[in-house]
């Protein structure tokens, strides 16, 4: 049976790392605690097709109650501290169901979205986008992206979702607190998300990415 439905694939950023430091008795009982949690936050009309180790991938009947059912997911997870950072991949087509299980390469490219995210990072392809615009969620165009085993580039875009992480990010210019629901933009810069109060203060560290970066890894007085 063919469906259409938005595939969303979440999991655990730094697994494997934590399994070599903690154990595999500590990390299956994560992975256990972040399937429930998953779990907890369907709506009607969510699904939870399967667990695959660290990860979930759950179907959802639009784009739009797909980044709800993430949202909610990512606050749940925020609550408990045992759990890594978490980062997810969207992406909405049409696949086969069998068995209660999907298949097809609208799963496979969301798999693929998910693994191209940086940890605490929400990536979707064009219609996932476009709902979250209708949402109120900002979005970030990242452009086309080569992604594993996909023949063509993907458009990616990154929606600034509450992204599994209770710490609210500061301005590095300003230093000021920033709700990345009406932040003015982001930027990446030394494998770390920078977050902005406004354009002036985004232009102010593209001029010195470096200064403001060491700057801000200094305690905020």
């Amino acid at each position: 049976m063919r469906i259409e439905a938005t595939f969303a694939f979440v999991d655990m950023a730094g697994f494997t790392a934590l399994t070599e430091a903690q154990g595999d008795e500590d990390a299956a009982d994560l992975a256990m605690m972040f399937a429930e949690i998953a779990r907890a936050a369907l709506a009607p009309g969510d699904r939870l097709i399967k667990t695959i180790g660290d990860a979930v991938l759950v179907t959802s009947p639009d784009a739009a109650a797909s980044l709800t059912w993430v949202e909610r997911l990512l606050t749940d997870a925020a609550a408990e501290p045992r759990l890594p950072t978490l980062r997810a991949g969207l992406h909405h087509g049409e696949a086969v169901e069998r068995d209660g299980d999907v298949f097809g390469a609208a799963v496979n490219l969301a798999a693929r979205v998910a693994a191209e995210a940086h940890p605490a990072e929400v990536l979707g392809t064009a219609r996932i986008a476009e709902a979250a615009r209708e949402l109120g969620i900002p979005v970030v165009d990242i452009g086309e992206v080569a992604l594993k085993n996909v023949r063509r580039t993907t458009f990616l875009y990154s929606m600034a979702l509450m992204l599994g992480s209770g710490d609210t990010p500061i301005d590095p210019v300003c230093r000021n607190h920033i709700d990345r629901r009406t932040a003015a933009g982001r930027l990446r810069y030394a494998h770390r998300e920078f977050w902005f109060c406004s354009l002036t203060c985004a232009a102010a560290f593209a001029s010195n990415p470096e200064w403001h970066h060491n700057e801000s890894m200094l305690p905020h007085r």
